[in-house]
């Protein structure tokens, strides 16, 4: 997956660090955008997951918007995630894809989470937190 905003690839010297990384990351602009308009506040904390998993799918008949549903979804999930459990952490694969590694090392790929969500509604993004706050 290619991450837009992150254009040309970039030799390591020129990604943002942790805290730069993770502000461009959290934008997540068209799933706020999408929540505000039906009333839900995205305040990066996890009750505003199960907030998301409440919402009517309208989306899941455009395949386009459910992708990029999906994607904004996983990487609010993520940051969900960063901002909340001790030790997460934004990571790069080689190939550009965004994860969340967590003190242990598990490797935990948020992006793939969203897509999954946004197309089934399952499992649903609190469940996921849970399970990866949890241990």
């Amino acid at each position: 997956m290619r991450i837009p905003f992150l254009g040309r690839r970039r030799r390591e010297d020129e990604l943002p660090g942790p805290e730069g990384l993770a502000e461009l990351l959290a934008e997540c602009a068209l799933l706020r955008s999408q929540a505000e308009r039906e009333g839900v506040r995205l305040d990066d904390g996890p009750a505003s997951l199960e907030a998301l998993d409440q919402l009517v799918s309208r989306w899941r008949d455009d395949e386009d918007a459910s992708d990029w549903l999906g994607n904004d979804a996983g990487l609010y999930l993520g940051t969900v995630i960063v901002r909340t459990v001790a030790g997460a952490a934004w990571d790069l694969r080689p190939d550009g894809q965004p994860v969340v590694r967590l003190a242990g090392g598990r490797e935990f790929d948020v992006v793939d989470a969203g897509h999954r969500w946004a197309a089934d509604g399952a499992p649903e993004l609190s469940q996921l937190y849970a399970e990866v706050a949890e241990g």
